[in-house]
């Protein structure tokens, strides 16, 4: 996946997370558990693309940046 592809999903997890917040009247536990899932998946998309970048900015190759564990990336510090 490249940098575009990435952003490119991170802009339909952004329009999608956007959708459900703006539920009236509450979510269903289905609904709630989704809106879990693209928190971390948003977060896992913007850790990636930090890391390609980062990758490209010191000359190495963005394509052996990784998606990491949900895990690790929702354990990080802000």
């Amino acid at each position: 996946m490249d940098n575009d592809e990435i952003l490119e999903n991170i802009g339909a997890l952004v329009e999608e997370e956007r959708a459900l917040r703006s539920r009236t009247g509450g979510l269903l536990d289905e609904e709630r558990t989704r809106l879990a899932e693209v928190e971390v998946q948003l977060d896992q998309c913007w850790d990636l693309l930090r890391q390609r970048r980062a990758k490209t900015e010191f000359g190495e190759d963005p394509d052996t940046a990784a998606l990491r564990p949900a895990a690790e990336v929702e354990n990080y510090r802000s």
